[in-house]
């Protein structure tokens, strides 16, 4: 696989043959791609490996910056693998190093030790590529978990007799073929590339086969070659090229959505959760963009169901699927969505999905609830309530749940936007609610009020007689 860069350079439109610099790469999609390989090749350290909070929100890579790591024991326990940055701050005149990820594993023995430089070696390689023609490393003697395995050095030729028989394992026993792509990977870098010097036609590996291993090894003409052979596989490949990070994972999906407008619905939610799941903003928008026109019978549900996905882990991106949603969209947005920003305190957000006409649903008095808790937020249910009633007029739980919490003001919007507090006080016998007496009485008194210019606006208009000294007729 091509080295990953932390520039992007792009062929000079006046000369194909030079190339031109055109900016600097998102971290976090640097990270995903660096990660993406790791997994691949069964390198992702056992506990985590996690970026720094600093590179998040689209902050990107400092120019002219190199890459290095340091591995060590940790202070307590497990073994830990840190990448930095390091860069020339012209601004500062002064040069600058910043933590970029940590990874950590729990063992903490010798061999767990010389695993971990295994790692900050492909992840160097990662960045700086293979130099040497020298054999690789791998470990065997155990299964995933097992730390006690051996690293042994392999010559050229131990080295081409163990990745043939790792092929024709790979296509004898299916439920070893994720360990089998790990180690081929690690020892040669590229399935694909692997495949186009040796050759696999004495073997039955299918061109489904072929396309999935382009896309996780990043190949794109080979994708390109093996995914055209497939088409009634392509739903499955889309799915796999949605959790492809980087650039060529971008390509590869815009590829498999091109002139399609019968892309099954459940595997076009995969893909999409796939590529939110990899943090790609870029391609979660497109995709959601494309939706409407790539995927057969798609469900106005869609989106909202994206953006509350996406919450869980990736709030940017949940925020970005609302914002370009229409008010159809959101309208049709399941109720939790309301809830999750709730737990936020996202004002805006809330706003925006309260403004665009989100129902409340069954979500409406957890959502009220968490605003009006203790106080600190009721102003927020408030606001929300002043843009637009998106509470259901018989849902009495949401105005119990005010109650509960004297959240007043809260109360008497309920009422001003239809909740009947009549109704109300007889469903709240079978649901008691004491030590509130007071919030009750000022809600009672404000229903009065309510229903005393409800009657006098229903009131039939009373014939105005003549004028004092007017003319009088009879």
């Amino acid at each position: 696989m091509d080295i990953i860069e932390l520039e992007q350079w792009k062929p000079s439109a006046e000369n194909p043959h030079r190339l031109e610099y055109v900016g600097q790469p998102v971290a976090q999609e640097v990270f995903e791609e660096l990660k993406h390989r790791l997994e691949g090749m069964g390198y992702l350290p056992d506990e985590y490996f996690l970026m720094d909070s600093h590179w998040e929100n689209g902050r990107e890579i400092p120019r002219d910056a190199d890459i290095f790591c340091t591995t060590d024991y940790g202070a307590s326990e497990g073994v830990y693998l840190d990448v930095y940055l390091k860069w020339y701050d012209e601004s500062q005149k002064k040069s600058i190093t910043k933590s970029f990820i940590t990874g950590k594993t729990l063992g903490e023995n010798g061999n767990d030790l010389d695993r971990m430089f295994l790692i900050s070696s492909a992840i160097t390689k990662a960045f700086h590529g293979d130099h040497a023609a020298h054999a690789r490393y791998m470990q065997i003697g155990g299964v995933e978990e097992d730390t006690g395995g051996a690293v042994v050095h392999l010559s050229q030729r131990e080295q081409k007799a163990v990745i043939r028989a790792l092929v024709e394992q790979r296509e004898r026993q299916e439920q070893s073929m994720s360990q089998t792509e790990q180690l081929l990977r690690r020892m040669t870098g590229s399935i694909t590339e692997y495949v186009n010097t040796v050759g696999m036609r004495p073997l039955r590996m299918s061109d489904y086969d072929k396309a999935v291993l382009a896309i996780r090894d990043g190949e794109m003409a080979a994708f390109t070659e093996w995914s055209a052979k497939v088409p009634d596989q392509a739903d499955a490949l889309l799915v796999e090229a949605a959790g492809r990070p980087g650039a060529v994972g971008r390509k590869m999906t815009e590829l498999l959505m091109q002139n399609r407008c019968n892309i099954d619905y459940a595997a076009y939610c995969d893909a999409c959760r796939r590529a939110i799941d990899i943090n790609d903003p870029e391609k979660v928008l497109f995709m959601t963009a494309q939706a409407q026109s790539c995927v057969d019978e798609l469900e106005l549900s869609f989106y909202g169901e994206m953006a509350s996905y996406a919450h869980l882990d990736h709030g940017t991106i949940s925020r970005q699927i609302i914002k370009q949603c229409n008010e159809e969209q959101i309208a049709a947005a399941p109720s939790r969505l309301l809830e999750q920003f709730a737990a936020d305190k996202d004002f805006r957000t809330l706003s925006t999905l309260v403004e665009k006409g989100i129902c409340g649903g069954s979500s409406a008095a957890r959502t009220l609830h968490m605003l009006t808790y203790e106080g600190r937020d009721s102003w927020i249910a408030e606001e929300l309530l002043e843009k637009r009633m998106w509470v259901d007029v018989n849902d009495y739980n949401a105005l119990h749940a005010c109650v509960q919490n004297d959240a007043v003001e809260v109360c008497k919007l309920l009422l001003d936007g239809g909740i009947d507090f009549d109704v109300y006080q007889q469903w709240a016998k079978n649901h008691p609610c004491a030590c509130h007496e007071e919030t009750l009485q000022a809600l009672a008194e404000h229903w009065a009020l309510l229903q005393n210019e409800h009657h006098q606006s229903e009131a039939p208009r009373q014939d105005v007689g003549p004028a004092m000294g007017g003319p009088a007729f009879g």
